[in-house]
């Protein structure tokens, strides 16, 4: 793969070629790009060396072959790792500051994989606002590799010391390329009545479609199935999107793919119940008379998907409860031999159906139990994500 090394201003910076090396010795393509204080620390020349590449250090230098040289990067790379990361690098990219060639880069590489490896004092490191810029890039989907403690450049002992650039290679060098398949079902479904008429629900999709994006931009491939929506993914070409009407369609779908995955995420709502017959016409209005419409049971897909799930495999559902949520989201877990429960709440007020945003309570097999704010559906598939895959 193609990978970018952001280098920044701090004493670990001696520790960056020793990184691309170990990268390039891994296979991949490795260019860098420094702020100006990094460069304190390690020479162009050397970083040069090493990677191969022409260092990106200005954004206004005459040399760069692009006027618009942190785009043409940010085409390039297929993934970026920033070591060391100041605390001045986490909090411009946690507020959107670009001020120089890496932040603005930064900036623009925001729907690939990424990784900061931190490097500070311990003070700095435990100070509340970098911990609070660390979570706000976690719950964007960036991945970061905790520091170490030891001894540390101004002579204290404690957290903050850099991972060693043989942790940050494997870090990076795990990064799944697109062959590791997750199913992920979204939408509702529609149960026709008649040729004009349906029994349906108020999804929309939106937190289906995120967690599909979220699980493209770490690089998996993802089979999409989804039910009705006006949605797309044009942007991820390691999507490939399903688009069924029915539960019966959906469960074909489904069990098909599910073999060859090596997980599911079930967000779908998908109905419980369907006519025992179909007219193939528009049904007239019986005069004063009122429609009986029978209904029969769907096909459960979690529950079939979690019979046929292997020890490799795992498999995530969604829960939307309005009473006694949690108990009836843990004894869904249980029954239906799920690894994960997303739990919805309609109570939760910008939570649920038809909104960009949503509030989830994401609940583990072992007992674990994580609880998310008030968040975009963007943010909370990258949660969910990084949780339960």
């Amino acid at each position: 793969m193609r990978v970018i090394v952001g280098i920044t201003g701090g004493i670990a910076a001696y520790k960056a070629p020793q990184l691309v090396r170990l990268l390039k010795k891994q296979g991949h393509d490795v260019t860098c790009v420094a702020t100006r204080h990094a460069l304190e620390f390690v020479t162009p020349l050397t970083l040069e060396t090493v990677s191969g590449h022409r260092l990106y250090s200005e954004l206004f230098d005459p040399a760069n072959e692009r006027n618009t040289e942190h785009i043409a990067l940010k085409d390039w790379g297929d993934m970026m790792v920033v070591a060391p990361a100041t605390a001045n690098c986490i909090g411009k990219l946690a507020t959107g500051i670009a001020d120089d060639a890496l932040s603005t880069l930064l900036l623009a590489f925001s729907h690939k994989p990424l990784f900061l490896a931190p490097a500070m004092n311990t003070d700095m490191w435990e100070h509340p606002a970098v911990q609070q810029n660390l979570a706000t890039l976690q719950a964007r989907g960036v991945n970061i590799i905790p520091p170490a403690e030891g001894e540390l450049a101004c002579g204290a002992t404690g957290p903050g010391r850099m991972a060693e650039p043989e942790e940050i290679a494997l870090a990076v060098g795990v990064q799944r390329t697109p062959t590791s398949k997750v199913l992920v079902t979204a939408g509702p479904t529609y149960e026709r009545i008649d040729s004009v008429r349906f029994i349906g629900n108020y999804s929309s999709g939106k937190m289906g479609f995120a967690l599909a994006e979220a699980l493209a931009e770490k690089g998996y491939a993802v089979e999409l199935v989804t039910g009705p929506t006006s949605l797309n993914v044009s942007t991820y070409q390691n999507i490939n999107i399903t688009r069924v009407e029915s539960a019966r369609e959906m469960y074909d779908a489904a069990t098909n793919l599910f073999p060859s995955c090596a997980a599911a995420i079930l967000s779908a709502a998908v109905a419980d119940y369907r006519p025992d017959h179909t007219a193939d016409h528009k049904l007239k209005k019986q005069s004063d008379e009122g429609m009986t419409l029978h209904l029969v049971q769907n096909p459960d897909i979690l529950a079939t998907l979690g019979g046929m799930k292997r020890d490799d495999q795992r498999l995530i559902g969604f829960a939307l409860e309005t009473d006694d949520e949690e108990a009836n989201a843990r004894r869904k877990l249980e029954k239906k031999n799920l690894d994960y429960i997303v739990l919805n709440s309609l109570r939760d007020k910008g939570a649920g159906f038809g909104v960009d945003t949503n509030r989830v309570t994401i609940l583990g097999r072992d007992g674990s139990r994580h609880e998310t704010p008030l968040l975009s559906k963007k943010e909370i598939a990258r949660i969910i994500i990084n949780k339960v895959i």
